[in-house]
């Protein structure tokens, strides 16, 4: 999977619990986030990445 890709998707995932001009991340945080979703994809690859990335952000709004 692309990086750019997850990454576009983080933001856009962000976008559905605060506006669009406030991210609530920063670019280190973005990164972090990335990792963790694209090492989950490798773990469970039949899972949908769109689902991946929901369950991810979920987790790191909630803790």
């Amino acid at each position: 999977m692309e990086k750019k890709l997850v990454k576009k998707m983080i933001i856009n995932c962000f976008k559905q619990y605060y506006e669009a001009d406030s991210m609530p991340i920063g670019e280190e945080d973005l990164e972090e986030l990335s990792g963790r979703i694209l090492k989950k994809q490798k773990e469970e690859p039949k899972t949908d990445l769109f689902e991946v990335v929901n369950d991810v952000i979920y987790e790191f709004l909630t803790s």
